[in-house]
């Protein structure tokens, strides 16, 4: 990857109208600001149709995307909508003091009205491009369009507790579904047209102003999915359809009873005999969608956690080992000029460090752990390599700002302000971001909230809790003129805009 910096922001938490980030004006308008800023990536989280808890990583399907993403005000464009069908419901978002967080509830009871009717409005069977689209994506649209359909005929719980016929997709069972629930399929199809239209748009006009997206690719899959439903052979499952094992982390100084996510793990020997065929179709998808991706939870293709099916805690689980160089030789054949971040974060041990170096793709480096006044820790900025991507905090820490004051001692903060040569605690997050676009690491990508120096009520996700994640939003206002400016700035002086070609004079 080339010298150059970005931003992390998901996609809900672009401002704008109907509760949550689209691809609306509001998208767009954030690509302009990140070109006036310099910048040159623009990193997302997932972007699949979220389920219970809202994460991003869990999701209905690996292949489908959010309809919460899809912008209303285009089909209003299309005349499939009325304004007034769209400005009747309660987004959540005219809340008094609360304009700037997601309310989950309220766009679930309404979105999917909405677009219903812009389904019936649109007469979209008829129309090429939507005939065009299912018939390319055929091998996974159905499988996801009809799960959803039963889904939802089944009051939304998960497909374990479904009738057993159509739970392991007895050929009657599917048959008798699938024509019952013919038109909830394609209103299922059509969300997907819709989403995958308008991010494809939307892509375009980024690359157009020489801006990359950053997507991830989360190493597992939901349990309850479209993925397992359809492709149970993919996991370890008994002859039920129920998981013989899932996946999680072991207890440690954090968690005494470990992580358990609860999510399906592979059947390795499988997917070797298909040649990995499914991870290709996978990767093919992501690099449909991004330009760049970033592969979560690396350490779990070397060895993972195997948690028993029942367990009420990761305890009792053990690690195994995973796929390794024989998965990532058959990607790196597939996608050959594609570039690929490996999340490595975590305890990472020796052979994984090695599959990391054997396939040559950057790891992470957190600037958040990189202090310690009595240990060098290999986050510390003087211990980077060029081939990496440095980042202030991930969307799973605290914002800088807030982890400076509240977390550390004061024997590490000293530290901190002597090694960044500043006093107090001003702009404590643009001492931090400066030395990150400082040191030799090809990429720097830092958090919206640190530019902007919020505190934790912009978090975005706080690892193993639920009801308060994934909902910080930018309100109007935030990404200022000025900021732009000084991102620029900041870009320019350390050579991170790669146009640039003499060099110049700064601020700084």
């Amino acid at each position: 990857m080339e010298r150059a910096c970005g931003v992390l922001l998901p996609v809900f938490s672009l401002p704008g109208n109907y509760g949550i980030g689209s691809f609306s004006k509001e998208a767009y308008a954030f690509i302009d600001f990140l070109k006036e800023a310099g910048q040159t990536y623009w990193q997302i989280l997932p972007l699949g149709p979220t389920s219970y808890g809202d994460s991003p990583y869990q999701a209905f399907s690996t292949f489908a995307g959010n309809p919460y993403f899809i912008d209303l005000d285009d089909l209003v464009n299309r005349g499939w909508l009325a304004k007034k069908d769209i400005t009747k419901f309660n987004w959540g978002d005219k809340a008094p003091g609360n304009p700037s967080y997601v309310d989950y509830e309220k766009i679930y009871n309404s979105r999917f009205k909405v677009l219903k009717k812009a389904y019936e409005n649109s007469n979209i069977a008829k129309d090429p491009d939507f005939i065009k689209y299912v018939a390319k994506n055929k091998r996974w649209l159905v499988n996801y369009a009809t799960y959803m359909a039963i889904k939802d005929a089944n009051g939304s719980v998960s497909y374990l507790e479904w009738d057993e016929d159509i739970r392991l997709r007895k050929k009657d069972a599917l048959l008798k579904w699938t024509q019952k629930c013919a038109k909830e399929i394609e209103f299922y199809e059509f969300q997907q047209y819709l989403f995958y239209t308008q991010w494809k748009k939307l892509k375009k006009y980024a690359n157009s102003k020489g801006i990359k997206i950053i997507g991830d690719i989360p190493i597992y899959v939901a349990l309850d999915s479209a993925d397992t439903w359809a492709d149970p052979k993919l996991f370890k499952l008994d002859s039920k359809g129920y998981p013989t094992s899932v996946a999680g982390c072991p207890p440690d100084y954090f968690s005494e009873d470990g992580q358990l996510w609860g999510n399906p793990l592979y059947d390795w020997e499988y997917h070797k005999k298909t040649g990995y065929e499914w991870w290709i179709r996978r990767f093919k998808q992501c690099f449909d969608l991004y330009d760049i991706v970033r592969i979560d939870h690396f350490r779990g293709f070397e060895d993972y956690y195997s948690i028993p099916y029942g367990d009420k805690n990761a305890r009792r689980g053990k690690w195994i080992k995973g796929p390794g160089w024989d998965l990532f030789r058959v990607v790196k054949e597939k996608f050959k000029d594609k570039e690929i971040i490996a999340e490595d974060l975590g305890f990472i041990t020796p052979p994984v460090r090695r599959l990391i170096k054997k396939c040559g793709y950057p790891g992470m480096k957190i600037m958040l752990y990189g202090f310690e006044t009595d240990a060098i820790s290999e986050h510390a900025p003087f211990t980077y390599e060029k081939n990496s991507v440095v980042y202030t905090g991930t969307h799973d820490n605290d914002t800088i700002t807030d982890w400076f004051k509240y977390e550390l001692g004061p024997k590490d903060r000293e530290y901190i302000r002597k090694y960044m040569n500043f006093k107090g605690n001003k702009d404590i997050a643009w001492n931090y971001i400066r030395t990150g676009m400082s040191t030799v690491s090809d990429t720097a990508i830092f958090p919206i909230q640190d530019y902007l120096g919020l505190g934790n009520e912009a978090k975005i996700n706080s690892p193993s809790t639920l009801g308060n994640n994934w909902k910080w939003r930018l309100t109007e206002g935030m990404l200022s003129k000025e900021l732009a400016e000084k991102m620029f700035d900041m870009a320019y002086t350390f050579h991170r805009i790669p146009t640039q070609k003499s060099k110049g004079k700064s601020k700084f």
